[in-house]
């Protein structure tokens, strides 16, 4: 790591290799060798296998943030699925739990899937916007008719009282 970051002009002097247990304290960008060397452009800019084969056969890759169920309409797909999976008696026989996990799937209705996309629009303009978790929940609610928040949004959370986490 030292050699590639003299390399590319980057003192190294007193830098140790990497944080204690990878865990570099953030917004640190210059901690370590390992941090420097990850936000290299060409380090991080790196098309990961999943990306370059999926391009290759004509498909896009998303990747979301993890435990942000809200910003994947297919997560909120398998919340209502789960919800009427668990109204099913309970049962140990094989045929019986497959036969309950196509009914929960089938009961998803149509109409909830667009309103799913719709809802997972909201929460992406508002975080896009800078609100936290708790002042994204609240807007979407209020604003669940609207595929985004209007302009003065802030205006109204302050006005609600609604602060962030």
């Amino acid at each position: 790591m030292q050699k590639i970051l003299e390399e590319r002009g980057i003192q190294t002097i007193g830098l140790r290799a990497q944080c204690p247990d990878f865990h570099c304290k953030p917004p640190a960008e210059n901690c370590c060798m390992r941090r420097i060397l990850y936000n290299q452009p060409d380090f991080r800019d790196v098309e990961s296998i999943l990306e370059a084969r999926c391009s290759e056969r004509g498909f896009q890759v998303l990747f979301l943030p993890k435990f942000h169920c809200e910003l994947n309409p297919i997560e909120q797909c398998w919340g209502f699925a789960k919800r009427e999976y668990r109204k099913c008696p309970a049962s140990t026989l094989e045929a019986d739990l497959e036969r309950n996990t196509v009914a929960a799937l089938g009961a998803v209705p149509l109409v909830s899937i667009p309103r799913f996309f719709v809802r997972s629009q909201r929460f992406m303009d508002a975080y896009r916007r800078g609100l936290s978790g708790k002042q994204a929940a609240w807007a979407s609610k209020k604003y669940r008719g609207h595929r985004v928040l209007p302009h003065n949004i802030l205006d109204e959370l302050e006005e609600a009282g609604v602060e962030r986490e």
